[in-house]
C-alpha cells in the first residue's frame, strides 16, 4: 500500500498519507469503504444481461461532479469500512449469486486494495470478468498497474469543453486525462468480445451522459470517440441525467434532457457512422433508478 502513503493515484495528486488517516480530494483514508454490493440490472445489456452485474459501489470520488446521482457515497460520507479480505469475499459472494461479472464502481482511489482483493478472490475461485467502472478522470500510470486484472473498462467521457468540466467537476484538465486513459484501456483489453448469449467478456464501453445545455459538447465527444477509436469501442449515449434539489448555484442543471435534444444526439451518432452503441429509451431520469446505499451485501 505504499502508493497510499504519498497518494498521487488520480490527477489531483494530493500527496497525503492516507495510510495514516489523512484525507485527500477523494474524501477517503486508506481503509476501503463500500456503500453497496449487489446484483444490478440497469447497466448496458451486455453487462447486466438477465442475471445482473455484481456491482460494488465504493465510497468517495476523486472527481466530485456537482450533479452526481451517487452523491450519498461519493461525497455524502456514507459507506462501511471493510478489510481487503472482506472485499475479496464480497467478490466471491456476488459470483455465487450468479453475477455476470464483478463491477467495480468508482474504484480509482482504492486501486491498490482492489488489486490485492482480486488476487485473493482468484485464489478462492473468482473466474468471471472484472469491470472497471470509472468517471474517466484517471492517470495512465494508475491504469498500468491494473493490467491483467481488468477484463472490461467502462469509463465515462463526460466533457471536452474545459470550461464545462471546470464548472461542473472542478477539473479543467478532464478531457486531457480521460481521452488518454481510454487509449490505454483499449491497449490492455483489446476490441470487444461477447459470449454467445451477448455478455461482454472483454472490451471497452465509453459512456457519455448528456447534460442540459451541453448538446454541442456532447456531439464533439461522440465525434471524437468515433473518429479516434472507431469500432474498437462501444459508445453508450445516456439520457438519464437527473436534476437534484441543491442546484441553486447551477440553474442550467435544473432540468432534464429534452427528448428532442437526445434524439438529435442519436441521429448525429448514426449519421457519422457509429454502429457499436447503446441508447436509452423511456423515462430513465428518475430517482428510483438510483440505488439505495444501505450497506446491502457489505
Amino acid at each position: 500500500m505504499d502508493k497510499l502513503r504519498d497518494c498521487a493515484l488520480c490527477p489531483r495528486e494530493c500527496h497525503v498519507n492516507r495510510m495514516a488517516g489523512e484525507i485527500g480530494y477523494c474524501g477517503q483514508t486508506g481503509e476501503v469503504c463500500v456503500g453497496r454490493a449487489s446484483l444490478h440490472m440497469w447497466e448496458e445489456p451486455c453487462i447486466s444481461g438477465e442475471k445482473g452485474s455484481g456491482t460494488v459501489f465504493f465510497s468517495g470520488c476523486s472527481l466530485g461532479c456537482v450533479y452526481c446521482q451517487n452523491r450519498e457515497i461519493s461525497n455524502g460520507g456514507r459507506g462501511k469500512k471493510i478489510t481487503v479480505e472482506r472485499l475479496s469475499d464480497i467478490f466471491i459472494e456476488l459470483q455465487n449469486k450468479g453475477a455476470n461479472n464483478i463491477n467495480l464502481v468508482t474504484p480509482d482511489h482504492f486501486m491498490p486494495q482492489v488489486i490485492e482483493a482480486l488476487k485473493a478472490a482468484k485464489m478462492k475461485g473468482l473466474n468471471i470478468p472484472i469491470v472497471y467502472n470509472s468517471g474517466g478522470y484517471t492517470k495512465i500510470d494508475t491504469l498500468k498497474d491494473l493490467e491483467g486484472y481488468i477484463d472490461i473498462y467502462l469509463p465515462d467521457l463526460k466533457y471536452m469543453d474545459r470550461m464545462v468540466s471546470k464548472k461542473y467537476s472542478n477539473a479543467e484538465d478532464y478531457f486531457e486525462f480521460a481521452s488518454k486513459s481510454i487509449g490505454e484501456m483499449i491497449r490492455q483489453v483489446g476490441e470487444p468480445v461477447l459470449s454467445s448469449d451477448g455478455i461482454m467478456q472483454k472490451g471497452v464501453i465509453v459512456r457519455h451522459l448528456a447534460l442540459p445545455g451541453c448538446i454541442e459538447d456532447s456531439k464533439n465527444i461522440i465525434k471524437y470517440l468515433y473518429d479516434t477509436f472507431g469500432d474498437k469501442i462501444y459508445i453508450s449515449i445516456m439520457n438519464q441525467y437527473t436534476p437534484i434539489k441543491h442546484f441553486s448555484d447551477y440553474p442550467d442543471l435544473n432540468q432534464k434532457i429534452t427528448p428532442k435534444d437526445y434524439n438529435k444526439l442519436i441521429d448525429f451518432a448514426i449519421n457519422i457512422g457509429v454502429k457499436r452503441g447503446y441508447i436509452q429509451e423511456g423515462d430513465t431520469a428518475l430517482e428510483s433508478f438510483i440505488p439505495e446505499f444501505n450497506g446491502e451485501g457489505v
